[in-house]
């Protein structure tokens, strides 16, 4: 599959929504999770619009709201934004407490499309995979 420029739009907007942000407890550039996240759902067979969502699903969660995902279906279209609806635990700030996020997140994903669980899937691989590594580092 050869990606189209609006995949290079989206992965030069993620860079730029995650800039500031570092990767828990570490300070490794949060952008690394979004691109590891994306190689993995393409690993796994995701089309252009998933792996879109994939460089940015942690957006609207982590980086705007309500207001930046109106922005990601505007620029990258309601495929997407579909998709990056669906791997967002929560728009509110402040969050709610984890475990009633939790419990939800996964409530939804039992309706979820199999787009949204792939991501979901790779975004959860990618985490659990940190973790590993920041145990080993210890």
């Amino acid at each position: 599959m050869q990606l189209s420029p609006n995949c290079s739009e989206a992965l030069v907007y993620a860079a730029e929504m995650h800039a500031q942000q570092q990767r828990k407890s570490t300070d490794i550039p949060y952008v690394t999770h979004i691109l590891a996240v994306t190689s993995i759902a393409l690993d796994y067979g995701a089309d252009e619009n998933e792996a879109i969502a994939a460089l940015l699903h942690d957006g609207p969660e982590d980086a705007g709201g309500s207001d930046r995902l109106k922005d990601i279906r505007h620029r990258f279209g309601a495929i997407v934004g579909d998709i990056v609806a669906g791997c967002s635990e929560t728009f509110e700030a402040p969050k709610p407490p984890w475990r009633q996020r939790k419990e939800a997140y996964i409530a939804n994903l039992q309706q979820a499309s199999q787009s949204v669980r792939l991501i979901a899937a790779a975004d959860k691989l990618n985490r659990s995979r940190q973790r590993a590594d920041l145990r080993l580092c210890q």
